[in-house]
C-alpha cells in the first residue's frame, strides 16, 4: 500500500480513540476547578502549574491537606481518599521504511498518584501498567519536602528524571524524544532520564540552584546481593538557572560521574569518568515559545577497552511551541541533533545504535478535543537515514 494511503487510513482510525477517556485528573478532582488552570495544553504546565508543583502539589506552601480525617492525633494527617489518576497515551504510526503502518494503541497506560501528607512533605509516583507492550514499572517514585526549616529550599528524594530542572520530558507535547537526555555512549548506562537519589534545590538573588546526588545507573534490578547502586561512586549534577524579564530564562548544568566495568578480555576492571558541561534556555513572546538544549559530553574509557580513545558527544534540541490564546489549537516542531567523534551513540529510541550522527526535525499540529484531552498530529524526518516516520496521536487523562 502507499505512504499517502497507509497515512488516510491512520487518519480515520485516529478519529475513534478519544472515546479512551472522559473525566478529570486526581488534581483538578481534588479542588474542583479545570485542568487550563495548570496546564497549556495538558501535560505542558504554565506558570502557576509550575508554582503548584513547586508548593508540594498545593495552592500555597504550607497549606495543610485538604479533606483528612479526624484521628485526634496531631502527627497525623490521613487523606479521606487516595488521589488516582489514569493517563493514556495511543498512537498510530507510519513509516516510509518496510514497517508500514503500526497501531500502537495503547503506547502507554499509567496510573499516578499524588499530593501532600503533612503542611511540608508531599509525594508522587507513577506506575507504568503498560507501555510498549508491558508492564513498565514504576518511574517517578519520590519523597518532596517543601521549604525545610523555613528557608526557600526543597527536596525531593526517590526515583526521578536527572534532566528535570531543564525540561521535563513527560511533559512534552509531541511524541517525539529529547534525544539528547536519553542517549547512551557505548557501555555507559549513564544518561539524563532516570535515576536514584536525593535532588534538592534553593532559591537565592533571584537565581534558582539544583543539586543532585544519584546512582548513576539508572533504574535497574538490584544485585544479587540487593543494592541497587552497582558500585561504590556517587554521580553529581548541578542546575544554575536565572530569569531575566518576563521573556527570557537562561540555565547552565554539569555533571560528574564514574562507572566500573570489565574490558573485553575479562581481565582489567577499569573506571570511566563521565562528564557533561551544558546550556539551555526558554524565550517567550506572546503565544510562542522557545526551548533550546545544548550538552557536550566526555567518556574516556566508554566501552571499557584499555588505551582507548575519549569519546566526545555533542548535542541538544531546540523545541518551538505555538499556542495562541483562547485557541484550542496549538503547534510545535522539534530539532534534535548529535554528534560523537566515535561511533558509540544509542539514542534508544528504536533506531540503530552504534551511531556517531543523529538529526531529526519534527513538526506537528494538536488540537484539545477536551481539557483532559487532546489529539495531534506529527512528521519526523531522519536526516542521517533518509527516511520518514508520521504520527496520529491521543493523549487523555482522567
Amino acid at each position: 500500500m502507499p505512504l499517502w494511503r497507509r497515512c488516510a487510513t491512520a487518519v480515520a482510525l485516529a478519529a475513534l480513540l478519544p472515546s479512551m477517556a472522559s473525566a478529570i485528573p486526581a488534581f483538578a478532582r481534588k479542588y474542583g476547578v479545570s485542568c487550563r488552570l495548570c496546564h497549556d495544553p495538558a501535560p505542558k504546565l504554565n506558570a502557576f502549574g509550575e508554582a503548584f508543583a513547586g508548593n508540594g502539589f498545593r495552592f500555597a506552601a504550607a497549606e495543610p491537606p485538604r479533606d483528612t480525617i479526624d484521628t485526634g492525633d496531631p502527627l497525623l494527617e490521613l487523606t479521606r481518599n487516595v488521589p488516582l489518576a489514569l493517563r493514556v497515551d495511543a498512537y498510530i504510526r507510519a513509516y516510509t521504511e518496510e514497517q508500514g503502518t503500526d497501531f500502537q494503541t495503547p503506547y502507554g497506560f499509567k496510573l499516578l498518584s499524588g499530593g501532600p501528607i503533612s503542611n511540608s512533605i508531599s509525594y508522587y509516583v507513577y506506575f507504568f501498567l503498560f507501555e510498549r507492550g508491558e508492564i513498565g514499572g514504576i518511574e517517578d517514585a519520590f519523597l518532596y519536602f517543601n521549604d525545610l526549616g523555613g528557608a526557600p529550599l526543597d527536596a525531593a528524594v526517590g526515583q526521578f528524571q536527572v534532566s528535570d530542572p531543564m525540561f521535563k520530558r513527560e511533559l512534552r507535547l509531541m511524541i517525539d524524544d529529547y534525544m539528547i537526555y536519553r542517549t547512551r555512549v557505548g557501555e555507559q548506562t549513564i544518561d539524563l532520564t532516570y535515576d536514584r537519589g536525593i535532588m534538592t534545590a534553593v532559591d537565592a538573588a533571584g537565581f534558582t540552584l539544583t543539586g543532585e546526588i544519584i546512582n548513576g545507573n539508572g533504574r535497574v534490578e538490584s544485585t544479587e546481593n540487593r543494592r541497587l547502586d552497582d558500585n561504590t561512586f556517587k554521580n553529581l549534577f548541578g542546575h544554575l538557572t536565572r530569569e531575566l524579564g518576563s521573556h527570557l530564562r537562561l540555565g547552565a548544568m554539569g555533571y560528574f560521574g564514574k562507572s566500573d566495568g570489565v574490558s573485553a578480555a575479562g581481565v582489567d576492571t577499569l573506571t570511566n569518568d563521565t562528564w557533561m558541561l551544558g546550556a539551555d534556555a526558554t524565550v517567550s513572546f506572546g503565544p510562542v515559545e522557545l526551548n533550546a538544549q545544548y550538552v557536550h559530553r566526555e567518556d574516556n574509557v566508554p566501552t571499557f577497552t584499555p588505551g582507548e580513545e575519549t569519546a566526545r558527544t555533542d548535542g541538544g534540541f531546540a523545541e518551538l511551541l505555538v499556542r495562541p490564546a483562547e485557541s484550542r489549537f496549538y503547534g510545535f516542531a522539534l530539532y534534535n541533533g548529535m554528534k560523537a567523534n566515535r561511533p558509540l551513540l544509542d539514542p534508544r529510541a528504536g533506531g540503530p545504535s552504534g551511531v556517531d550522527r543523529y538529526h531529526t526535525l519534527t513538526g506537528g499540529l494538536g488540537h484539545l478535543l477536551r481539557r483532559n484531552i487532546r489529539a495531534y498530529g506529527e512528521a519526523t524526518w531522519d536526516f542521517e537515514r533518509d527516511e520518514a516516520a508520521f504520527g496520529l496521536g491521543v493523549t487523555a487523562a482522567f
